[in-house]
């Protein structure tokens, strides 16, 4: 999507990666080779999480071969940290771009207790708009469990702030980024992605 300026138009994933990078984005896992793994605003299923590209690309068609190549494997790297940490017995990743026309991908777990209108159907069938905020604080243990599983797998690059160390209004609630994985985006319904 271009401007008349020729630039790209900024998305909420432009908002969140610049975010991110500034330390002001409470919801980040870890900063990957490719790009930044943070939780999404609602936990409509503990652990879901989004992997935003570093620099913002409009699509994964947009990247060169060895990019593209390292950003799947970023995907499919946080899918597996996720699917170690949380004991979910499977992960749906999920690429759309139709709200927020900017690529980021749905990391998505799956559980075995989930209730059962639920566990065979797509995550869109849940109500995002009852699901909970992601709290840093509540997810304190997962986060960390996360980002060291990451780590060891030797995938994670330094961050130079801690997530959300500049967010204003120190401790400032997850939310922040409204638009994709929160109320905003794949919620603006009910359900739905971005």
């Amino acid at each position: 999507m271009k401007n008349e300026l020729g630039a790209e138009a900024e998305t909420e994933i432009h908002r969140l990666v610049a975010a991110a990078r500034e330390g002001r984005e409470p919801r980040v896992i870890a900063r990957l080779y490719s790009g930044w793994a943070l939780f999404g605003e609602r936990q409509f299923l503990r652990g879901y999480a989004l992997l935003l590209p570093d620099p913002v690309v409009p699509t994964l068609n947009s990247l060169g071969a060895q990019e593209r190549a390292a950003y799947t494997a970023d995907v499919s790297r946080l899918g597996d940290a996720i699917l170690k940490v949380t004991g979910a017995v499977r992960i749906n990743y999920a690429i759309f771009g139709n709200q927020e026309p900017a690529l980021h991908t749905h990391v998505i777990p799956r559980y075995a207790d989930e209730p059962e209108k639920y566990r065979t159907a797509h995550p869109w069938t849940y109500n995002w708009e009852a699901a909970p905020l992601f709290d840093r604080a509540a997810f304190t243990d997962l986060a960390e469990g996360l980002l060291k599983e990451l780590s060891r797998m030797g995938v994670t690059k330094h961050m130079r702030f801690s997530p959300g160390a500049n967010a204003v209004g120190a401790g400032a609630a997850a939310g922040s980024g409204a638009g994709v994985g929160g109320s905003a985006g794949p919620t603006s319904a009910k359900k739905g992605p971005a």
